[in-house]
Parts: structure tokens; C-alpha cells; sequence
């Protein structure tokens, strides 16, 4: 077996010339895993839109219904920060799909990883920092409908706290938050996750480590998941346009072999998401995204899973 790798080509969707998402930046991914050879085509599972009525898990219907019809106001448009279209609005439905297909392979293979993900802004009635529907939300409550696990622990590494998600799991004990963060950046009004550990300006390679080696044994321990949902921001990184701290490529290859070796080896499974990333060098960022990849395929061969 291989490691499944989740990917369709709707993940890309236009968006006007200069806008600042990075959107070219998910199918440049799934290139890139292919001419390195860190994935070979037939590892890759192309997810389909959910039934509507699993968005609703997370979702209102009239927060689903408005966006998906383009009848969203304005304001609540600008708050997502992406302009609608139709191609958007598959996107986003295509990439929930996605999550909840790799949260599917994880559980019967041990491990997947998406290519793309990690929307963890969203809140249940509206969109917030380019995140629309919140696939870190949606995919547990699928996956606890289908009643293929129950407990679920969300490891999220992005630069900015997984607000949407804290809150939407604020009073549900059966899904563990845990955001690991700069203290000083978006959100500016922070919610309250399971465990929150806030990160100063600046922290490099080894503090950065250190922290996520103390909390992470400790949690799984703690919570003993029946799945693990990980977001793999890269936005932690130097150079990225948003993120305020100072890991290398280095430090990040070695933070997803710290996630992913600590929970495999200790058999939790782990479906794994890529989270925020913004740079204008979108060839140094698809390569920060593919880290997480290469080091699953890593981990998959390692523990012969």
C-alpha cells in the first residue's frame, strides 16, 4: 500500500489578476509530488462535493443556501476576502469533500494526506479569513455521523489560532481543540480552544519544537483519539506574508515528522490538511506545503503502514 494522497483538479478556482490568496498554489502541489516522485498517480483519490445536508453538521442553512447561491451581502462577502463565482463555490464544496475523504483513508489506512484544507476560520453563520465552510469541523461530524469514530482530536499548527473550529467544539467533549499560534496575530479576537498555546513573534526552529514535543505525547495520552485531524499551516514560516514567526524549511520538514512520527508510532491515525501558507514566491511555498507530503510518505514507509 501507498500513502493516499487527496486532490482534484477543482481545488483551483480564478480569482481576479494580483488577489493575495494564493490559490495557484494547490495544483502547483500535486504537480510538484508528481515529478519528484513523492507520489505516484494511482496514490491519488479525487473526492466528490458532500450532500449538502452534511454541511449543515457545522453550517446554518441560511449561511449555506446564500453563499452557495451568490446571495451573500456584501459585507459578510469581504469578510471572506475572496470575491463569489460559481468555479469558488465548487471549490469549496469540492474541498470539504476533500477532508472528509482523507479523514476516511486515514481511518482505513492509518494515514492520508490532503492537498488542501485546513479552513479554519469559518464559523457556523458566516465565512472569515478566506475560509468559507470549515472543513476541520465538517469532516469529525461526518465521520461521527457515519459512525466510523468518535473521538477526535484536532492538532491545528497554522500561524493563526483555528477559531471557527474552537468555537464550533467549545461544549463538545468528544472533539479535543488544540491550536498551537502566534499570540500576536489574526484573529485579534481569539476563542477559547480545548488547549491553546500561544506563540511569541519571532520563535524559531528549536522553541518552536520544544513546545509542540512537550504538549503532543501528553495530549494523545490525554484524549486517546480514534483519529487525529492535523493542520499543517506553513504560514509558521520566515518568509511567509503573514505569519510573524521564524521557522526554516528544515524546522517545518522536522515539526511534520515530530506530528506525524508521535501519533503513528503510538497508532492513532492521522488525516492531515495543509493550512495557511501566503508568499509571493508561490514555487518556495508550494515546496513548504510539500514537506508535509514527503514526510508522510516517510512515516507510511517507516511504520509499514
Amino acid at each position: 500500500m501507498d500513502l493516499p494522497i487527496v486532490y482534484h483538479p477543482d481545488y483551483v478556482a480564478p480569482l481576479p489578476e494580483g488577489h493575495r490568496f494564493p490559490m495557484p498554489k494547490f495544483g502547483q502541489l500535486c504537480e510538484l509530488l508528481l515529478a519528484d516522485g513523492v507520489v505516484q498517480p494511482q496514490q491519488i483519490h479525487n473526492p466528490q462535493p458532500p450532500p449538502r445536508e452534511w454541511i449543515e453538521l457545522v453550517h446554518t442553512r441560511e449561511y449555506i443556501e446564500a453563499y452557495c447561491e451568490g446571495t451573500l451581502d456584501p459585507k459578510a462577502q469581504r469578510r471572506i476576502g475572496l470575491p463569489w463565482s460559481p468555479a469558488l463555490v465548487m471549490r469549496t464544496c469540492t474541498a470539504v469533500g476533500g477532508a472528509i475523504l482523507t479523514a476516511k483513508l486515514a481511518l482505513s489506512q492509518g494515514l492520508a494526506c490532503n492537498t488542501a484544507g485546513g479552513t479554519h476560520h469559518a464559523f457556523p453563520g458566516y465565512g472569515s479569513g478566506f475560509c468559507i465552510f470549515n472543513d476541520l469541523a465538517i469532516a469529525p461530524r461526518v465521520i461521527q455521523k457515519l459512525g466510523l469514530a468518535q473521538k477526535i482530536l484536532i492538532v491545528d499548527l497554522d500561524v493563526h489560532q483555528g477559531d471557527g473550529t474552537a468555537a464550533i467544539f467549545q461544549h463538545d467533549p468528544s472533539v479535543f481543540t488544540f491550536s498551537m499560534h502566534c499570540g500576536d496575530n489574526f484573529p485579534s479576537r481569539k476563542q477559547n480552544s480545548d488547549l491553546d498555546v500561544a506563540l511569541p513573534t519571532g520563535l524559531d526552529d528549536d522553541g518552536y519544537l520544544q513546545i509542540l514535543a512537550r504538549h503532543l505525547p501528553e495530549l494523545l495520552s490525554q484524549t486517546h483519539p480514534d483519529l487525529v485531524l492535523y493542520d499543517a499551516g506553513v504560514d509558521t514560516h520566515h518568509s511567509d506574508r503573514l505569519g510573524k514567526l521564524a521557522l526554516t524549511g528544515t524546522g517545518l520538514y522536522r515539526r511534520e515528522m515530530l506530528v506525524l512520527s508521535t501519533c503513528v508510532a503510538a497508532g492513532y491515525p492521522v488525516a492531515c490538511l495543509i493550512g495557511g501558507g501566503y508568499a509571493d514566491d508561490i514555487r518556495g511555498l508550494v515546496w513548504r506545503h510539500s514537506l508535509l507530503h514527503r514526510a508522510a510518505s516517510e512515516v507510511f514507509r517507516q511504520h509499514r503502514l
